[in-house]
């Protein structure tokens, strides 16, 4: 798999080929956003494009990822010149977990059959199309623009505000959208949905405020990965010691939407194919450390191994303990 990272110094960005143990760099590059440009104008596979333009000499990638060097990793993607022209959405209950925790955090008694187990099993029935065809709708989510994207070791923040924080361990998709207003595929990432759980369960309607957070994605973009059934491990570190840990496996064997139909839910709104455009996608979580009752607290790190999709992802929490402020909008009439 061709696996691609992003790295500053500075004000200097460079793209990276992941060979390990070392990278090597791409000539004449500053962004995935770039290359992924000069792909789709040539017709190049990105992955041929990415080999051409790699540099001979290597570099020791060790010390960029624990943070020990001047190059600084980058999310795997973002929008180099305007931030707010990268969206960040997501698809819920994709996953059997998915929809038994949901089903958990908003039932009323065990009878109960909720909108979301509804929706799960619509999912099921028809989140697979034949050949060619257009599948049931997933449940659909709006996390932000650019500006709450955030790379491999920088904190994921509970504001002020929030009830709490909890990881939502994810294959995010990365898209592009063409200059003649075309969606494509650059690749995936590892990713880290953060949410605010404990707030979503009050009422399955704060949902949508519950995801205006923080996320991270990377370190790495895998521009051809494998994505039928790839095992995901979680591990919550509480003051060096491991706290807790979580596994299970994502794709589309072990989902009930189809890639395929999920893509065109997405893409099918023009508003979504604005040309120049960035697009991240989180495809669902099926394991949440907030349904074993672990509430996070500051400082305790949160890592999502995906196997095939390069080296781990590592973000810590970070609580803002302040009391929150009241916003004051001023009038102009």
């Amino acid at each position: 798999m061709t696996r691609l990272i992003q790295i500053k110094k500075g004000n200097v960005r460079r793209v990276a080929l992941v060979e390990e143990p070392n990278i090597r760099l791409l000539d004449t590059c500053s962004s995935i956003y770039e290359l992924a440009h000069v792909a789709i104008a040539s017709g190049m596979k990105l992955s041929d494009l990415a080999r051409q333009r790699a540099r001979h000499d290597t570099f020791d990638y060790d010390p960029i990822y624990s943070g020990r060097s001047e190059w600084q990793l980058l999310p795997a993607v973002d929008h180099p010149e305007e931030p707010a022209r990268c969206l960040i959405s997501g698809t819920g209950l994709t996953h059997l977990g998915s929809a038994r925790n949901r089903q958990s955090m908003h039932a009323s008694t065990t009878e109960d059959l909720t909108d979301s187990m509804k929706m799960f099993r619509w999912g099921v029935e028809g989140g697979h199309p034949a050949g060619g065809g257009i599948g049931i709708p997933p449940e659909w989510f709006y996390k932000g623009t650019g500006c709450a994207l955030r790379a491999h070791r920088e904190p994921l923040d509970i504001p002020s505000y929030a009830e709490d924080g909890g990881d939502e361990a994810e294959i995010a998709g990365v898209y592009i959208v063409s200059p003649d207003g075309l969606p494509y595929r650059v690749g995936m990432a590892v990713g880290n949905e953060f949410s605010d759980h404990q707030f979503e369960k009050k009422n399955y309607l704060n949902l949508a405020g519950s995801k205006l957070r923080t996320c991270a994605l990377g370190p790495e973009l895998v521009v051809d990965p494998e994505f039928q059934s790839v095992p995901v491990a979680v591990t919550i570190e509480r003051e060096g010691s491991v706290f807790w840990t979580g596994a299970f496996r994502s794709g589309e064997s072990e989902m009930c939407h189809s890639l395929q139909n999920i893509e065109h839910h997405h893409f099918k709104y023009e508003a979504h194919r604005r040309r120049g455009d960035v697009h991240v996608h989180f495809f669902g979580a099926d394991c949440l450390s907030f349904s074993d009752h672990i509430r996070l607290q500051d400082g305790d790190i949160m890592q999502i191994a995906v196997e095939g999709y390069g080296r781990p992802l590592r973000n810590p929490v970070r609580s803002n303990k302040s009391k929150p402020a009241l916003m004051n909008v001023i009038p102009l009439g």
